[in-house]
């Protein structure tokens, strides 16, 4: 992917160092394509080094499990963003036209949802190369004792034509291409549909509410059917409504540049193991299913580990949100009381016999003992660090180096960006940058430095990691007042 890259920059800069040599056209018109190719939406994203991205939180496309983000279109992501070297900054919205409108105000880069390619919306946004193709599925519940029926009599009860649909209730989100595809096959039939188009429920949400009886029919596409039906085995897929259907991404209208190499992009990881993987991950195989099940997927059971409850009163106790003390949990020992690093640190929040015995704790593995002393410890951090540092957002990056590596280096660092004409009160491109330096004897050794050598590295990816975590986790899972996001607008999923 990396080559492909290459290649196509060094084709973009050599088309328009080819328009200086062409005698037809003027120094002006040379001049605009020079900055057209300079400023193109391509350049800037890479520039930049971050690509802004909108997803829609549902049980395939992006949540969190066992407290790893997961899902297709966030791995599909991940692994674009890596090819092309730039950070991934993901933020969700299941509102359809919210997203649209964020794309093209300039707030996201991309829309990265099962998208599906129609007239109405390629006038106002462009499609990538399609992801995949699907087709719009009837989703109804199996008749009662279908168990004890012959596949024959289970079709005689079911609607198994769209002729049949004549004088049924279907219900459908808002503002989805479910709606026209239905009003479309009413005309066709020359009989009535009536569509109820929700406003409160997402497409998988609806799918629920025909398993569980509260409504007879829904539509949704083929792919998230039959993952739902691994989950709701008594609901029926079978039964298609529409003609295969382009899914795609979406981005700006007039981005050729970044169009052409998203499509080259797309084109060439669909041919490779990695997406037939992912794709047989979340649509095919039977993990997706377990998954669904579990009380840990933030969807499904709200949770990412059996801490949560316990997390969430310590950390409110101390004035923490208990997502950001999840997040350093996952990453210190992956919510195993009983972790012990090669160092001596042990417990959810890894900390060192030396730190315990501080905050009188005795048993390292008990996780409320062992939560109070990390928090009492970021506290602390947080106090030193408070009359320094200002901006909130800014400390808490100095705050998780201290925790990562300790303060004494995170000050050397800091004094080392002060010498060198860095901003000591910033922590990225500024003091992470002496962070990793303090591996080289040049910077380890400067008189400056207190506490000598460290291993910069591990410092500098434990708060990227921590706070990319923190990032999905505000994303989906519940507030500090425990409001289950289950309740709220954002799982108003608008899948198409």
């Amino acid at each position: 992917m990396k080559r492909l890259f290459i290649i196509f920059l060094f084709l973009v800069v050599g088309f328009s160092s080819c328009t200086l040599f062409n005698e037809s056209k003027s120094h002006t018109e040379t001049q605009k394509t020079k900055r057209k190719v300079k400023h193109s939406e391509l350049n800037r994203i890479l520039y930049d080094k971050e690509l802004k991205v909108v997803v829609d939180y549902n049980s395939t496309n992006y949540f969190v499990y066992k407290g790893q983000p997961m899902g297709f279109q966030y791995e599909l992501l991940k692994a674009f963003a890596k090819d092309i070297g730039v950070d991934l900054k993901l933020q969700v919205s299941n509102n359809l036209q919210e997203s649209f409108d964020g794309l093209n105000s300039g707030k996201y880069d991309l829309i990265a949802k099962n998208l599906t390619v129609t007239k109405e919306r390629n006038q106002i946004i462009d499609f990538t190369e399609p992801l995949a193709l699907t087709k719009q599925v009837l989703v109804q519940r199996l008749p009662a004792g279908a168990d004890t029926l012959s596949q024959k009599q289970i079709d005689a009860l079911l609607i198994k034509e769209q002729l049949d649909l004549a004088g049924k209730t279907v219900h459908v989100q808002r503002n989805t291409v479910y709606v026209q595809r239905l009003k479309n096959l009413s005309d066709e039939i020359g009989e009535p549909i009536t569509i109820i188009e929700d406003t409160i429920y997402g497409v998988e949400q609806l799918v629920a509410l025909v398993a569980s009886g509260e409504i007879d029919y829904t539509v949704c596409d083929e792919n998230v059917g039959l993952v739902n039906q691994k989950y709701y085995p008594w609901i029926d897929v079978k039964t298609p409504i529409s003609f295969n259907q382009k899914l795609s991404w979406a981005i700006r209208e007039n981005t050729p540049e970044w169009k052409a190499y998203l499509d080259e992009w797309i084109i060439n990881y669909k041919q490779t193991s990695e997406y037939k993987y992912l794709y047989y991950k979340y649509f095919s195989g039977d993990r997706s299913s377990r998954i669904v099940k579990s009380e840990f997927h933030s969807i499904t059971g709200g949770m990412i580990s059996e801490y949560d409850d316990l997390i969430r009163e310590m950390a409110l106790s101390y004035n923490w949100d208990w997502r950001l003390i999840a997040a350093i949990i996952m990453q210190e020992s992956n919510f195993d009381r009983y972790a012990e690093s090669w160092v001596g640190a042990m417990g959810l929040m890894q900390l060192m016999p030396k730190t315990a015995a501080i905050y009188n704790i005795e048993d390292l593995s008990n996780p409320r003992e062992n939560i109070r002393g990390g928090i009492e410890y970021l506290t602390w951090l947080n106090d030193v660090f408070k009359p320094i540092i200002i901006d909130k957002d800014e400390r808490i990056k100095f705050i998780l180096a201290s925790y990562n590596v300790g303060i004494g280096h995170v000050m050397d660092a800091r004094k080392l960006a002060m010498k060198y004409g860095k901003d000591p009160l910033v922590w990225k491109d500024n003091v992470d940058y002496f962070i990793l330096k303090k591996s080289t004897a040049k910077y380890y050794k400067d008189p400056v430095v207190k506490w000598g050598y460290c291993r910069g590295e591990e410092p500098y990816k434990y708060v990227i990691s921590i706070l990319d975590r923190y990032q999905h986790y505000l994303n989906v899972l519940p507030d500090e007042n425990n409001v289950s996001l289950v309740t709220l607008p954002v799982l108003q999923s608008s899948w198409r």
